[in-house]
């Protein structure tokens, strides 16, 4: 069965959603922490933070609600968002997280990804790869590199990453279905990997189909908080 992962991104204190990575158009949903809690209750075991005004502002900022949520419930964290320096990523270890997710020191700073690798374990690190046009893109989505998908993640394989989590910006909260083609191209060059897929999530149908081409976890917030997925039966399918 496919691993489930709620999200929940984090701007100004409270639950949000954007729809292409565009702060612009922010929903939102509430307490973090409430949400956290309520997906306890409902079976959750996993839940992705993603810093969102961290990575905007190139530093973590939301550390005390990570503090909250890893203190109040058992789900195992990982945590991303402006992780840049040595204390951000040992402040969000410290806070908790039991994994790190890392996205734009991967592509600006490869020596400084793999020393955190070595220092903390591979098992611990998710390296965000999140794409528009074929090109990863960081800080918040806000800058595209030049780096091409599959030879991205081929430098990291290579190396021992086994924890890839990849968002197709173009579907992010927009509710149109998964980008499962691209899951898929990745899966057959990377076989081992354990990919998380993020982005357009829609419907348990959507998990389904991802489950049935053997994509290893979802991501998956706004179908839950606009009512499209009933957290109350989804981690019973």
């Amino acid at each position: 069965m496919i691993e489930l992962i709620p999200a929940i991104d984090i701007i100004d204190g409270k639950c949000v959603r954007l729809t292409k990575g565009d702060y612009d158009t922010k929903t939102e949903y509430g307490d973090p922490l409430d949400m956290a809690m309520r997906f306890e209750d409902m079976g959750a075991e996993r839940l992705h933070i993603v810093d969102l005004d961290g990575a905007k502002s190139k530093h973590v900022v939301n550390i005390g609600i990570l503090k909250d949520i890893t203190s109040h419930t058992k789900l195992n964290v990982d945590f991303g968002g402006g992780i840049k320096t040595d204390d951000d990523i040992d402040m969000v270890f410290d806070s908790g997280a039991a994994m790190a997710t890392i996205g734009s020191i991967a592509i600006t700073d490869p020596h400084t990804f793999m020393r955190w690798t070595e220092m903390y374990g591979a098992q611990r690190m998710i390296l965000g790869a999140d794409v528009r046009n074929g090109k990863v893109s960081i800080n918040g989505w806000k800058e595209d590199s030049q780096e091409d998908l599959l030879p991205f993640l081929k430098r990291y394989v290579d190396l021992g990453i086994t924890n890839v989590l990849c968002t197709d910006i173009s579907k992010d909260g927009t509710l149109t279905g998964p980008a499962i083609e691209l899951y898929k191209e990745i899966m057959g060059a990377y076989p081992n990997l354990h990919l998380i897929a993020s982005g357009g999530v829609s419907s348990i149908d959507d998990i389904r189909a991802l489950d049935s081409e053997g994509i290893p976890a979802v991501v998956f917030g706004k179908a839950v908080y606009e009512g499209k997925i009933d957290i109350t039966t989804l981690w019973k399918q």
